[in-house]
C-alpha cells in the first residue's frame, strides 16, 4: 500500500447537514474545503482513507499546458488555487512552481504543440516553444534526436501523498466533519429530490449531495438508475531511491513522464499507458469508447479478464441501503501494478538520461483512472434528481485540477454562476444528442 498522511476522524455522527460529499479524494476535499470557507455545514464521507485511491497515486503533475482546451480555464484558475492553499493550510503540500517541460523527436508534436498554444492564447494561457538547441540546453545531459519542446515556466507539482489529507484537515479546522471508513451505500430521495444520504452507520440528513466517487461512481449512478459512462483504466507508476538530479520540475519526454519529488527521488511513469478489464461496466459503456478506442490511445491500453468481473467498481451489483455495499467490501482499490510498463518506464529514462540508468525502484503502484469517452470530466448538476451533483471521469487530470474543482463545484452548490464556461461538463452531452469531440492534447 502507497504512504498516505493520515487524518484523524472527527467526533461523533452527524445527523444533518446542508451538504453530503461523497469521495476523500482531491477533488472530494477540495470541495468540502471551499464550502466550509463559505460558511456551508458539510460532511465528508470516504469509504476507506482519505487520498487512498487514485489522489494518492497520480504523478502529482499541477499543469495547465496541453490541457483540453475545455478544460484550460479551469486548470488555470485551479494552478492559482493551488498557490493559494499551500499559504492558507499551513502545510507544507509539496506544490512547486517549478515548471513543466516537454520534449520530442518528432516535429509533428511540435505542430501540435504549436497550434494548441495558439488557441490557448485566445483564453489567456501562454507557454513557450523550444527548439531543439533551446530544450538541448534545459537538460543539457538529455541525450536524444531532438525536434524540439514546449515549456510552460508557471505549471507546478505537488506530493500525492500530502495534499489531499492536507485540505481535509484544513476543511476541519474550518468546521467541516470527516468520516473515514464509512461508506455510503445510496441517495435517500423523496418524491425524486435528494433529501440524504444512507451510509454504514445510518441516515444523514443533507439539502445537496456531490458525488466525487472516483472510479467509484459510476457504480454508485447506476444503482439510482443515472447513466455516468465511465471505464477505468489502471495506470502504473513508481517513485525511485534517491537520485541525481536532471530537471527540478517535471518533464514528459519521449515515452517517459518524470516528476522529481520532495525526497530526492522521482515518480515515473509512460504515459497513456495501461490496462482495461474486461467486466460488466465496461462491457456496456464499450459503445460510446469506440472514437477513444480507436484513436492513438488503442496501442497503448491492454484489454484483459480481471478480477473486477465478479467485483470492485466495474462489476455487477445490486444492493439495498441495509446491505453492505461493493464499497464497503473494498475500502480501498490496489489494482496490481504493470511490470511490462515498469521495466519500459525505466529503459525509457535511461536512454535520455543515461545518468539515470539503474535507478532502484523503491515502489510501484497502480491506480484506477476514471475515464469518459471525451477525457473530459462531468461537473454537472443532475437535472433528473434535484439536489445531486457529480464532479467525476477526470480521466487522470483530476489531481491538478481538484483545486478549481472545488471551487466550481461550491458555485454550483450555491447556485453561483460559474467564472467560464462549463457547457462540456455537462452529464447531459452523453445522452442530448451531443457530437462529442475526440480525446485532444491530454
Amino acid at each position: 500500500m502507497l504512504r498516505i498522511d493520515e487524518v484523524t476522524n472527527s467526533e461523533g455522527f452527524s445527523e444533518r447537514c446542508d451538504v453530503a460529499v461523497i469521495g476523500g479524494g482531491i477533488v472530494g476535499v477540495a470541495t468540502a474545503y471551499e464550502l466550509a470557507r463559505r460558511g456551508v455545514s458539510v460532511v465528508l464521507l470516504e469509504k476507506g482513507v482519505i487520498g487512498g485511491e487514485q489522489s494518492g497515486r497520480n504523478w502529482g503533475w499541477v499543469r495547465q499546458q496541453n490541457r483540453d482546451l475545455h478544460e484550460l480555464p479551469l486548470a488555470m484558475q485551479s494552478l492559482g488555487r493551488w498557490r493559494e492553499l499551500s499559504e492558507e493550510l499551513g502545510e507544507d503540500i509539496g506544490f512547486r512552481r517549478a515548471g513543466i517541460l516537454y520534449g520530442t523527436e518528432h516535429q509533428s508534436d511540435v505542430a501540435q504543440w504549436e497550434a494548441w498554444l495558439a488557441r490557448a492564447r485566445e483564453v489567456g494561457f501562454s507557454s513557450e516553444i523550444l527548439s531543439a538547441r533551446e530544450l538541448a540546453s534545459r537538460i543539457p545531459s538529455g541525450r536524444a534526436k531532438w525536434a524540439g519542446g514546449v515549456w510552460s515556466v508557471t505549471d507546478g507539482r505537488a506530493e500525492p501523498s500530502k495534499a489531499a489529507p492536507a485540505i481535509a484537515r484544513g476543511a476541519q479546522r474550518l468546521g467541516a466533519k470527516v468520516y473515514q471508513n464509512c461508506a455510503v451505500r445510496g441517495l435517500d430521495t423523496s418524491a425524486g429530490r435528494v433529501g440524504g444520504i444512507w451510509t454504514e452507520r445510518g441516515r444523514l440528513a443533507a439539502d445537496t449531495v456531490v458525488l466525487a466517487g472516483g472510479a467509484w461512481s459510476a457504480l454508485f449512478c447506476q444503482r439510482h438508475g443515472i447513466d455516468l459512462p465511465a471505464i477505468n483504466v489502471m495506470g502504473t507508476a513508481l517513485r525511485t531511491a534517491e537520485a541525481p538530479g536532471v530537471i527540478e520540475g517535471c518533464f514528459a519526454g519521449p515515452n517517459f513522464a518524470l516528476r522529481r519529488r520532495l525526497d530526492g527521488g522521482y515518480t515515473i511513469a509512460v504515459p497513456g499507458y495501461g490496462r482495461v478489464e474486461l467486466a460488466p461496466q465496461n462491457l456496456r459503456h464499450s459503445v460510446r469508447f469506440r472514437t477513444m478506442f480507436r484513436s492513438k490511445l488503442q496501442k497503448k491500453l491492454k484489454i484483459r479478464i480481471g478480477s473486477s468481473f465478479f467485483h470492485g467498481p466495474e462489476a455487477n451489483a445490486a444492493w439495498r441501503e441495509g446491505d453492505i455495499s461493493p464499497f464497503e467490501k473494498t475500502r480501498v482499490l490496489d489494482p496490481r501494478p504493470d511490470k511490462e510498463w515498469l521495466q519500459c518506464a525505466l529503459q525509457n529514462v535511461a536512454r535520455v538520461f543515461p545518468e539515470l540508468s539503474g535507478l532502484r525502484i523503491a515502489h510501484a503502484w497502480a491506480g484506477a483512472i476514471d475515464t469518459t469517452p471525451d477525457l473530459v470530466p462531468v461537473i454537472s448538476k443532475v437535472d433528473a434528481t434535484p439536489g445531486l451533483v457529480i464532479a467525476s471521469g477526470f480521466s487522470g487530470h483530476g489531481f491538478g485540477l481538484g483545486p478549481g474543482v472545488g471551487m466550481l463545484v461550491s458555485r454550483l452548490v450555491m447556485d453561483d454562476a460559474p467564472q467560464f464556461n462549463i457547457a462540456p461538463f455537462r452529464l447531459a452531452r452523453f445522452s442530448d444528442g451531443t457530437t462529442l469531440s475526440r480525446p485532444q492534447m491530454m
